[in-house]
């Protein structure tokens, strides 16, 4: 299997203090820790923990990055080979800094506080299109961020027109993100954040994935064995992971 992965690559520095500071308070952190963050990393990450061998999957990931050869491109590189390969990352040699989160994170209770910083510009239609041109016909799967949904749908089309064996599977994460709807149709996997679910008014994870299900209906309406296995999926994945997730994995 060959997958792909699409989405932003940060760099997180997380700080753990005792509580929350209040504004204009000065505060002393007891630990500091730095490491590689993004959805579409994470998730490379766990399946390169789960396969056994080289052989077993082929993972891959699309991303922007500063200069190729700045300090946190490299840094990035060592830590993600020879698991996860970077030769289709996209480098804006013009910037040096990484997208970045810096996290606050309280030990009184657990509360992580998030700031994230992003001067790259983001994947064009034109690029993303290239990307998947370059490694589609060795693909099995593509997994895309819904980070931006125009670009991304664009993205799908293309694989629909050039590539139409391959699976697609999405995030549809950020309730207030417009587009991640439109995605969610045209894709054969979803996975679907809590935040996203009560967002739009769902008051389960079950009443989620059937709504959803009945929205996806006509998309495939044409192909009645891809819906059933769609949605069997997904509710067999809710039975085992409760109400905090609903998704696929």
């Amino acid at each position: 299997m060959s997958l792909v992965a699409v989405g932003a690559c940060y760099v997180d520095t997380i700080l753990t203090t005792p509580y929350y500071p209040s504004e204009d308070e000065k505060l002393r952190a007891s630990s500091i820790s730095r490491r590689r963050g993004g959805n579409c990393p994470n998730t490379l990450e766990v399946l390169q923990q789960l396969t056994t061998r080289t052989t077993d999957a082929s993972l891959n990931l699309v991303a922007i990055l500063p200069a190729k050869s700045s300090v946190a491109s490299q840094q990035i590189q060592s830590a993600f080979e020879p698991g996860v390969r970077l030769d289709r990352c996209i480098y804006r040699e013009k910037f040096s800094e990484p997208a970045s989160s810096y996290i606050i994170k309280s030990s009184g209770t657990g509360s992580r506080t998030i700031v994230n910083y992003n001067e790259l510009p983001e994947i064009s239609v034109d690029e993303l299109k290239g990307s998947i041109d370059a490694v589609g016909a060795k693909t099995t799967w593509f997994h895309f961020e819904g980070r931006i949904p125009d670009v991304v749908l664009a993205g799908i089309k293309h694989i629909r027109q050039r590539f139409p064996s391959v699976r697609v599977s999405v995030e549809v994460e950020k309730p207030q993100r417009p587009g991640l709807q439109e995605l969610a149709v045209e894709a054969d996997v979803v996975f679907y954040s809590k935040s996203w679910a009560l967002g739009n008014g769902y008051k389960s994870a079950e009443e989620c994935l059937r709504e959803q299900a009945k929205l996806t209906h006509k998309a495939y309406a044409r192909d009645q064995p891809t819906l059933y296995n769609k949605l069997i999926l997904q509710v067999s994945s809710l039975l085992h992971m409760g109400p905090r997730r609903c998704r696929r994995s």
